[in-house]
């Protein structure tokens, strides 16, 4: 595999390698029929985005605001950006004017390109507010423009095949690709910048991760927002991988998608995984006893095999017979296709990617930040450990500090924050990303997080808790959707609660299973109280980040009075 100089080379590269392939798929919402795009098509679509963008005559480095749903659109654009050897600013579709206030405020865009009418009016809401000029705008779908200047549709975008896409060829590793804004938990979003090396460097080391996989056909699945930078480098390993690309619009739309693409892999966050998880235990109590015992003998064999245990000759037969009446079944489920899941974002309780692994829906847990483009590590295809995030990535170094903190350095390194060197001088320390987790590794090398030092809590007796260990295994309950614990400078720990939609469970049953819960933790961590809320945490409440996390010191804000009432 060669080494490319830029993000826009790897792309035109493939593109003369793979021209008539077929490359970018969605389905119309509309016609529920496959629409399809050629490497050709795709090439023809940057083109004609990137010499509209080239007439502007902008300075380089300058920046362009992307605003859209995952489709091919997306990718094309992304790539025209950069490929005038300006940078990409991706944003999140749940953004408020709120938000892109202070987005248009930090990056100072020179234009933005957007999917929909809607998101558009909620841009210029922010831009009108702060009295912010964009001196272009490109919207994909069309609507009757009545008055908004400056803006040109994407189908009456012109291009011209005698001029060609050249200016990316100055464009050096080191310089900057895209800024991806943080999905800000505890403030304002920060804007990371990512270079092309960066990048690529990620890329370099998911090809190497997944190479075996290759094929003429191999598909992935994208449906986690193209803005957060988990998935954003998703999109450059599927070029360097020559993959064909499947878009989901929205989580409404998952399921039916995953029938109708049968991807090959497919990567999601914990949340994703845990629901998937509970689902399975919410409908397996619906069976059989007899289909019970055969699932869960699968697990039980699935776990064994996973650990490198050996079988005997009659575990062995009945693993082979549960191939065939529980795995191939549950892989059906996903398209019949699916080699990898791939999780990041977040910490994966290790129970359930050991019963995904086990039941054959190999799942490959990762670890990285937006800083580092982002990926440090990840379980390789043949020898999974779930408690690990895996080997560390090609490039990539990492040592643990005297306190156990992961620091990264690396090409994968981000240049900094955007208009913020006091935050990049915090966080970078003579060369040494300063990652806020604690980790240690095993004899093999595998990376395992063990704390979160920015979210750790400290009892009232001086004892170190990990929340997410906590709301992990609470969420382990089918009955339970969503969890946050409290207990800064307290005596004990204390939890609000969201029953998932379809739970019938009673307050004895919940009290039953944290009691259960209780007696493998430590005494500083049992969960001595807990509160059932109706409202769930989500992105519209503010109470959740758009990469699904959630923002625990704004539900500490909401409902202060019933958490101190739990203490």
């Amino acid at each position: 595999m060669s080494k490319f100089q830029n993000l826009p080379e790897l792309f035109f590269s493939k593109v003369k390698e793979n021209i008539k392939n077929q490359h970018l798929l969605k389905i119309n919402n509309t016609t529920n029929e496959i629409e399809s795009w050629t490497w050709s098509n795709t090439y023809s679509s940057v083109n004609k985005i990137y010499q509209f963008i080239n007439s502007q005559n902008f300075e380089k480095d300058e920046r362009i605001l992307l605003v859209s749903e995952n489709r091919p659109e997306w990718m094309a654009a992304d790539i025209a950006i950069m490929s005038n050897q300006l940078i990409a600013v991706p944003n999140y579709i749940t953004y408020t004017s709120r938000d892109f206030e202070h987005i248009l405020n930090d990056s100072k865009p020179k234009g933005l390109i957007v999917s929909n009418k809607d998101l558009l009016d909620t841009v210029l809401i922010a831009s009108k507010k702060i009295n912010f000029e964009l001196q272009f705008i490109i919207c994909f779908d069309q609507f009757e423009n009545t008055s908004i200047p400056n803006l040109t549709f994407y189908d009456d975008l012109i291009e011209d095949p005698s001029v060609k896409p050249d200016k990316y060829h100055s464009i050096q590793r080191k310089d900057p690709a895209s800024i991806i804004y943080t999905s800000g938990t505890q403030g304002l979003p920060k804007g990371v910048i990512l270079s092309h090396g960066g990048i690529l460097s990620n890329c370099e080391g998911a090809y190497e991760l997944l190479q075996t996989l290759k094929s003429p056909d191999l598909t992935f699945l994208t449906w986690l927002p193209l803005s957060h930078s988990y998935e954003h480098v998703v999109q450059f390993v599927t070029l360097m991988m020559e993959a064909k690309v499947f878009y989901n619009k929205s989580i409404e739309t998952l399921l039916p998608t995953i029938k109708v693409a049968k991807p090959h892999i497919m990567t999601a966050v914990p949340r994703f995984y845990n629901n998937l998880f509970a689902k399975m235990q919410i409908n397996l109590k619906n069976q059989s006893q007899f289909k019970q015992n055969l699932f869960n003998g699968a697990i039980t064999l699935g776990t064994k095999k996973l650990h490198q245990q050996k079988l005997s000759l009659n575990e062995k037969i009945l693993d082979f017979l549960l191939d065939k009446l529980v795995r191939k079944k549950v892989k059906n489920n996903f398209g019949g296709r699916l080699e990898a899941f791939v999780s990041g974002g977040g910490p994966l309780d290790s129970r359930v990617g050991e019963a995904l692994n086990a039941l054959g829906l190999k799942t490959l847990q990762g670890y990285g930040l937006t800083e580092t483009s982002p990926v440090v590590s990840c379980n390789p295809l043949h020898k999974v450990k779930v408690e690990t995030v895996g080997p560390i990535f090609p490039g990539v170094e990492v040592k643990l500090a005297e306190d156990g903190e992961i620091l990264v350095k690396g090409e994968n390194l981000m240049l900094g924050y955007w208009n913020n060197q006091e935050a990049t001088n915090k966080t970078i320390i003579n060369g040494w990303l300063h990652t806020g987790d604690i980790g240690e590794f095993d004899k093999e090398g595998y990376l395992k997080i063990t704390d979160r030092k920015k979210d750790i809590i400290v009892s009232l007796g001086g004892d170190n808790i990990a929340p997410s260990k906590l709301e992990n295994l609470l969420t382990l309950s089918s009955d339970i959707e969503q969890a946050c614990v409290f207990g800064e400078q307290k005596n004990y720990i204390a939890a609000l609660i969201i029953l998932s939609s379809d739970s019938k469970a009673t307050k004895e049953q919940i009290d039953l299973y944290i009691e259960k819960m209780n007696t493998d933790l430590t005494q500083p961590e049992k969960i001595k109280r807990y509160h059932i809320i109706d409202e769930p945490f989500t992105i519209e409440n503010n109470l959740m980040t758009p990469t699904m996390k959630v923002r625990r010191h704004e539900v500490e804000k909401k409902y202060s009075e019933v958490i101190n009432g739990m203490f």
